[in-house]
């Protein structure tokens, strides 16, 4: 009897963290599902989001995106939080790790999808707050880039891209936001896709020819370098377990995030009136 106990446990365990979720917390709608992309050995990113911007909230629902691994079994028995898809834990295959993540989530109930990585410290109220004055559809809203050119050499070598000399304008991948349709959109395309090495890229290069509103917003603190700090960010980048814990005890404690605002680098405001090429010109005097 007490083996039959033990196989039935191991089986539902087993489909409790295999499984896809395919439905939001209590059958409510979200407004916002949030994927976190992280590595399998990641843990103490993971924890740290758990511990700080990841508190639980009626209308948010946050998963983290991992590749499957049978290490995460227990992890997941506890926290029941992630989102497992096949694939190998290569950069150059993460582009296939987000569109795999869309795909799983399609029928789960949501307005807004947030991308964004394990070293991103995301101020979930204001952005929460944000999406009621946002576009329903056709929506896609970040920190936007059309000035990278594209690379021939590194780890973010791209041998398929022959579109242009540059990328196409995309928004940067430390975070990004899109509407329920436009990743409807994209799992139902997802075989006449080219996959590009860089999932942001990918993701602005397949969204390029549709009528869409493009929001650029500075308050994305997520260039491959942190900007700095300013309590209004919606999303910073590079961010260290230990500097997410410091951000959240700061909130607490004073309802702000960073203990004293600084500029580390200018941003820019995106024209979109230019050629892409001329659209981001860093500018000291604008905040944030």
């Amino acid at each position: 009897m007490k083996h039959i106990i033990f196989y039935l446990y191991y089986y539902f365990t087993l489909v409790l963290v295999t499984s896809k979720p395919n439905t939001s917390p209590n059958g409510l709608r979200l407004k916002l599902l949030v994927l976190v992309i992280s590595a399998v050995k990641n843990r103490n990113r993971r924890d740290a989001i758990r511990e700080t911007w990841a508190q639980p909230k009626e209308d948010v629902q946050i998963l983290f995106v991992v590749s499957k691994d049978k290490s995460l079994n227990a992890e997941n028995l506890v926290h029941n939080d992630m989102l497992e898809v096949d694939g190998e834990e290569r950069y150059r295959l993460l582009t296939r790790k987000v569109i795999a993540s869309f795909s799983s989530v399609r029928d789960i109930n949501f307005d807004y999808l947030l991308k964004c990585d394990d070293d991103s410290f995301v101020n979930m109220p204001l952005i929460v707050n944000e999406l009621e004055h946002m576009p329903k559809k056709r929506f896609y809203w970040g920190y936007f880039d059309g000035i990278a050119h594209v690379q021939k050499s590194g780890k973010f070598k791209e041998t398929e891209w022959i579109l242009c000399d540059r990328y196409l304008p995309y928004a940067l991948g430390g975070g990004y936001v899109l509407s329920k349709d436009l990743i409807i959109y994209l799992v139902k395309n997802q075989d006449y896709l080219s996959m590009f090495v860089s999932e942001d890229i990918s993701v602005g290069a397949w969204l390029g020819p549709l009528n869409i509103t493009r929001k650029h917003d500075r308050r994305f603190d997520t260039e491959w370098y942190s900007r700095g700090c300013r309590n209004d960010y919606l999303v910073t980048h590079k961010r260290s377990p230990e500097m997410m814990r410091l951000h959240w005890s700061h909130n607490i404690q004073t309802g702000k995030i960073c203990d004293k605002e600084f500029k580390a680098v200018a941003s820019y405001e995106y024209d979109w009136s230019v050629v892409p090429s001329k659209c981001c010109v860093r500018n000291l005097s604008l905040f944030p």
